[in-house]
């Protein structure tokens, strides 16, 4: 029975959709009728699919999806728009559970002869393995079923910027062979038809008037069907063609067929025709059928009658004007132009791998290394390449086109076409002028070749697209800075830096050195480059007196690291020069913004960019800054680590200092232009991060007088703070803000840290602002380590500025960071402080503030009646100040106050914490308040009501951010799963909450957790597993005032020792 496959998708043509029906598309027959397609109406729903399609069964991030509808050029809209895009394919779709979401971008999915391009493949190959064996029947049969396929060409319909050039490029080749191969099908076949094959072959060499196999087939079919002088006047037109637009005399099979007309041996259909003798090949060349061990990818091996000569065959072309004398030059022999391969090479296995399967395997043979200067893209080619020669015998060409060269312009498209046909026996005097004749000559000369090109250094893809093959044979490798993303159906290899094992090992292998190991200073100092691991080696071995150590010392000098990473033609810094100065020359906006960019960069050290920050430090809008780091990005400079977060390679930190200058002082002991650079970039940096955190605390804390009192102006805060908020957009909710403070806290800290001690008024009142309205959301989100160096830098900045208000708010937030630390007694004398300063300013809403902490605390610490006394104070301030909210905390506070003597009234407390939090829509109030009705639940013996409490506050809390309210819950949740007798859920959320706690750096918490994670473990028999757990419990919670759960960690460990 016929086999029957049907399509789904079709891309040979406009985009479109075939129709489920069980009368569709059938290619086991060619003479089997087509569905009609249905085609899309939208464009960009269209632009869609067609981008889908291209990667089918892939991954297509965002990004490049909107690249495929907005050419580059994205609205603000475009993330929405894309959504609802994808929407309205889904709805096309036979089935919607095609087309899926996954990270980072849409994956659709395609199965086995769904999608026409396949299909279409897989009977050229059939039509080319027909044709290797003279099969001429079954060449007509599986062409033409492939041709049936086809209805125009691919991707039409879409955008000019849509892209696609070499997939459709390949696909029209394959066609063109097709024809090529049917026609000589039908020529060998003669009879009757051969006729009707003559206007075929009329049209198609209109169409293609250098495609020289086609006027071979003419001139033979106009021969054997009687016409002999047209097939002359064919062969006239032909030769006169090639000799005024390309140079050159028409190759061998065309010259033989035109000595079959001239021999006139009065047949008008002849036998079986026969390709034209393979032309000599050199000493050492192989000969006969096509590698079989290179995937068969649609398009032929090998042409069925060479039109011109491949690498490793006798040259077939004269100079024009020149006739063929029969003795044809023999071309000397395959080129082998590799460089030497590099010597100790190292690390890169996977890379390796993944690159050789990509040259032999994949449909497209085209790989592209990328990485920063001196990652060790060339050495990796390289490398690659002489691995793999003995699959291309007739030759490994290279070209360095010189597209980050020190002190050389990059070759253009022109230039690098010469070389290669010059290289590939052409004469100097035939090659075409114009790019596009000497780009199909090289096509032509490499389609029936098994040929590698190793392009290396390139500056972009419009140089390398006219250098690729179009045959099947052949394989590229490209290097470059940028990953040629407009390269279509290139595997891309991005290179970083190798691991800390490979440095060593290169390390030891080029300098002599055995002793380097992974963890040496100079592993880290080199920031494991190759190139900069090889100037050291280098350095090394030529000095033997020179010490691994004191080399060391010399580059963890920052300042001089670029100048001791130079060594004879070896140049880290020239090497990233290169690229920043092209940018600082080119004519193009982008550029000249990315070269200020870096220099920017250069003046504000900080761990990662955003186009915001890089905007106001350029004094450009935010779109020409992101277009300036992804320049930065092409080239190399930048990486960009996470959506819209951009990072420099440690040894591009340091030329970006250098390019801000030094910032050493001048004799008169006045600061350098670098200096004042810098420290107009701290205060540019410092002015914006103090506005958009004025953002992040009003969607993250709700409206009321906790908003209003961090808002309110202290003594030292700038007067042009308000100006610069409203020139910040505010953010549509907490989770934005949320992950805005996750993305920028390092940012942040790192700034604060380096202007802790400023003298500079200026940068001290933007310091003092920024952290006031920014440490509640780092609070919230529990960076206990981040906490520490913000609380303590605002504080001892409030004090240099005489800024009583923020010094009160800076004690309050250093005795917040030691409540989460279990730090309840140095919290209670900060808390004491920052009450006695309000209490002289007269804050009334703060003072209650301090008494509600002050409650907490000395109930902490089993201080109940001292404890009650605050909490009354504070609720009677609520009552004055109308502040439910704050009234709704302390009942909390004192409903846990009651929990050691009537759990029942603390029940009570919580409930109408709880019934305030849900009349003003307090979120962190309501969870708060579920979370306490779980402890006294938990106190009452009554596991299964206190585990639905804090689930609820769990579910309540859900992304506004309140790590110690959610600690807590969860440790909560852990005990009453435990004595409800759910030890393995309760096991895997407490290593949830471990796995949070670690990730703030939260001792306390993790001690509290894993003090319970021992105990399920003892539970389930695991006594050695508990006791490890109760040792880093007990370690963790050392230095806090938990003295109650580390007596009990102590007891446990006693109680559990072997006998």
């Amino acid at each position: 029975m016929k086999r029957r496959c049907e399509l789904r998708f079709g891309l040979l043509g406009p985009p479109v959709l075939f129709d489920r029906s069980p009368y569709g598309i059938s290619y086991g027959d060619p003479g089997d009728v087509l569905d009609s397609p249905r085609p899309i109406g939208s464009p960009k729903v269209r632009a869609l699919l067609a981008a889908l399609l291209l990667e089918p069964g892939r991954v297509v991030s965002v990004e490049s999806l909107k690249d495929a509808l907005w050419g580059g050029a994205p609205p603000v809209s475009a993330q929405a728009s894309l959504h609802n895009h994808v929407t309205r394919l889904r709805r096309l779709l036979d089935d919607p559970e095609r087309l899926r979401a996954v990270p980072p971008g849409y994956l659709l999915r395609v199965d086995g002869g769904e999608l026409d391009v396949h299909v279409f493949d897989a009977r050229a190959e059939q039509a080319r393995a027909a044709h290797a064996r003279r099969d001429w029947a079954r060449v007509i049969d599986t062409s033409t079923a492939a041709l049936a396929l086809w209805r125009g060409t691919p991707l039409t319909g879409l955008p000019a910027d849509f892209g696609g050039y070499a997939f459709v490029q390949r696909l029209e080749e394959a066609r063109l062979f097709l024809l090529e191969w049917r026609y000589e099908a039908r020529l060998a076949l003669g009879g009757d038809g051969l006729p009707a094959l003559v206007p075929d072959l009329a049209a198609i060499v209109a169409e293609h008037p250098l495609r020289e196999a086609y006027h071979r087939q003419l001139m033979l079919a106009l021969h054997r069907t009687g016409r002999k002088a047209e097939a002359l006047a064919v062969h006239r037109d032909l030769r006169t063609r090639l000799i005024e637009e390309l140079g050159i005399e028409p190759g061998p099979a065309v010259r033989e067929a035109h000595a079959e007309v001239l021999r006139d041996l009065g047949r008008t259909a002849g036998p079986p025709l026969e390709p034209p003798a393979t032309p000599r090949r050199s000493p050492g060349t192989p000969q006969g059928s096509p590698d079989t061990s290179a995937e068969l990818s649609g398009i032929p091996h090998e042409p069925p009658v060479a039109t011109a000569s491949a690498p490793g065959q006798g040259s077939t072309r004269t100079p024009a004007g020149s006739e063929p004398t029969g003795a044809e030059p023999a071309f000397p022999g395959p080129p082998a132009q590799l460089p030497p391969p590099p010597a100790h090479f190292t690390g890169r296995t996977a890379e390796l791998d993944a690159l050789r399967h990509t040259l032999v395997a994949r449909r497209g043979r085209l790989a592209v290394i990328s990485g920063m200067a001196g990652v060790g893209k060339s050495a990796l080619a390289l490398h690659a390449a002489h691995t793999l020669r003995e699959r291309f015998p007739d030759g490994q060409l290279y070209v360095d086109l010189h597209g980050a060269t020190p002190g050389m312009t990059p070759l253009t498209p022109a230039q690098a076409l010469t070389a290669l046909l010059r290289d590939l026996g052409a004469d100097p005097r035939t090659i075409p002028e114009h790019p596009d004749a000497a780009a199909a000559l090289l096509r032509s000369l490499l389609a029936p070749a098994r040929v590698l090109l190793l392009l290396d250094d390139a500056a972009g893809a419009a140089q390398v697209r006219p250098l690729l093959p179009a045959g099947p044979g052949c394989a590229v490798i490209v290097t470059s800075r940028s990953p040629l993303t407009a390269l279509d159906g290139a595997g891309r290899f991005p290179l970083g830096p190798l691991t800390s094992e490979d440095s060593a090992a290169l390390l030891r292998a080029v300098s002599g050195r055995e002793g380097l190991g992974a963890d040496h200073a100079l592993v880290e100092l080199t920031g494991r480059l190759p190139l900069a691991l090889r100037v050291v080696a280098a350095r090394l071995a030529a000095r033997r007196a020179l010490a691994p150590d004191v080399l060391a010392g010399q580059l963890a000098a920052e300042e001089g690291r670029l100048h001791h990473l130079e060594y004879d033609d070896l140049s880290v810094r020239r090497s990233l020069a290169v690229a920043h100065d092209a940018l600082a020359a080119a004519e193009r906006e982008a550029d000249r913004d990315a070269a200020l960019a870096l220099r920017r960069i250069g003046t504000l050290d900080l761990p990662a960019y955003g186009a915001p920050l890089i905007a106001r430090l350029t004094g450009t809008d935010e779109r020409r800054a992101e277009a300036a780091l992804d320049r930065l990005v092409d080239v190399a400079l930048l990486e960009e680590t996470a959506y819209g977060r951009y990072a420099p390679h440690a040894l591009v930190r340091d030329f970006a200092r250098e390019l801000a200058g030094d910032g050493s002082a001048t004799p008169t002991g006045a600061p350098t232009t670098a200096t004042v650079a810098a420290t107009t970039a701290d205060l540019t940096a410092l002015r914006w991060y103090a506005a958009v955190a004025e953002r992040v605390l009003t969607a993250i804390v709700e409206p009321g007088l906790d908003q209003d009192d961090r808002r309110r102006p202290t003594r030292a805060q700038p007067p042009e703070h308000a100006a610069n908020v409203a020139a910040v957009p505010p953010f549509a909710s907490a989770e934005e803000a949320f992950g805005w403070s996750d993305g920028e806290l390092e940012n942040i800290v790192a700034l604060v840290a380096r202007n802790a001690c400023t003298d500079d008024d200026r940068r001290a009142a933007h310091l003092s602002t920024l952290v006031r309205l920014f440490f509640p959301c780092v609070q919230r989100r529990g960076r206990v380590a981040e906490m520490e160096v913000l609380g303590r830098a605002a504080l001892a900045t409030a004090r240099r500025l005489g800024d009583e208000p923020a010094e009160a708010c800076a004690l309050g937030d250093l005795a917040g960071l030691h409540f989460l630390t279990g730090r309840q007694n140095d919290a209670l004398a900060l808390t004491d402080q920052a009450l006695a300063v309000w209490r002289r300013l007269g804050r009334v809403s703060w003072i209650r503030r301090c008494l509600n902490n002050r409650g907490l605390l000395l109930e902490g610490l089993g201080r109940f009646a001292e404890s009650g006394e605050a909490l009354r104070q504070s609720l009677a301030h609520s009552r004055q100040l109308n502040d439910p909210y704050g009234e709704a905390v302390t009942r909390s506070h004192l409903g846990n106050l009651y929990e050691h003597t009537d759990p029942r009234a603390a029940i009570e407390q919580h409930r109408r914490s709880l019934a305030i939090g849900d009349a003003i829509g307090a979120v962190i109030v309501q969870h708060s308040a579920h979370c306490n009705l779980g402890y006294a639940h938990l106190t009452l013996g009554e596991p299964e009501a206190a585990a639905g409490h804090f689930e609820e506050s769990l579910r309540i809390l859900g992304c506004h951010g309140d790590w110690h309210g959610e600690s807590q819950t969860r440790l909560g949740l852990v005990r009453a799963l435990r004595r409800l007798g759910q030890g393995e859920r309760a096991l895997r959320e407490c290593a949830e909450l471990l796995r949070r706690a670690d990730a703030r750096a939260d001792r306390y918490m993790g001690g509290l957790a894993r003090h319970q994670q021992g105990v399920l473990l003892r539970e389930q028999g695991r006594t050695a597993e508990a006791r490890d757990a109760w040792r880093a419990a007990l370690a963790s919670l050392d230095g806090t005032d938990e003295q109650t759960v580390r007596e009990e960690l102590r007891e446990l460990l006693a109680g559990s020792a072997a006998p």
